[in-house]
């Protein structure tokens, strides 16, 4: 039997093969709402026909991350929250996180409440996550005394990459190796 691929398909049909494809993206990825939003445009603008408008899409994906988010499956604050406290463990700095989670489409008043949260919680984070940072990737003063100061350029501009201020990563090259892992061993 040859299926007909003609049938034109309403609104409540289209509104929960979104829901559907949200459900399942969701509960894979966690994602952020703007995340899900370009998943979801994608997804239907690849499946649907071609004679119905990217504004009526809009709209019915609209409706579609309101629903989400009245029933709380997807809440950008607590992404926000999560997504910085994994990155802060991996030795990110606060500038990293703030462009992560503007590119990942975050309301910039949750943003700000994050980044004060990390502050309040620790004064000087930017220059811990510089320390695990440099016993990750084994720089600065992780590396041994012979090699540091032939690398000492090449560490700081690592730690520029990564979105330390100079002052910060002029502190953690100034390190003993000492200090440094009593340091390390407290984090």
């Amino acid at each position: 039997m040859i299926p007909i691929r003609n049938r034109k398909k309403t609104l409540k049909v289209t509104v929960e093969e979104m829901r559907n494809f949200a459900y399942t993206y969701v509960e894979k990825y966690a994602p952020s709402k703007q995340q899900l939003k370009t998943y979801l445009l994608k997804k239907y603008l690849k499946t649907s026909n071609l004679n119905i408008k990217k504004q009526d899409v809009t709209n019915l994906i609209d409706i579609v991350l309101s629903d989400l988010e009245k029933n709380k499956f997807i809440n950008d604050k607590f992404y926000s929250d999560s997504k910085a406290k994994s990155m802060i463990q991996r030795g990110s700095s606060i500038n990293k996180i703030r462009n992560y989670l503007i590119g990942k489409g975050i309301n910039s008043q949750y943003i700000n409440e994050t980044v004060e949260k990390i502050q309040d919680n620790n004064s000087d984070q930017d220059f811990f996550s510089a320390l695990k940072l440099c016993k990750k990737k084994r720089i600065g003063p992780a590396r041994t005394e012979d090699n540091r100061s032939l690398f000492y350029k090449k560490d700081i501009s690592l730690l520029a990459r990564n979105g330390f201020n100079y002052d910060t990563s002029k502190k953690v090259m100034d390190i003993k190796k000492d200090d440094f892992l009593k340091i390390i061993k407290l984090l």
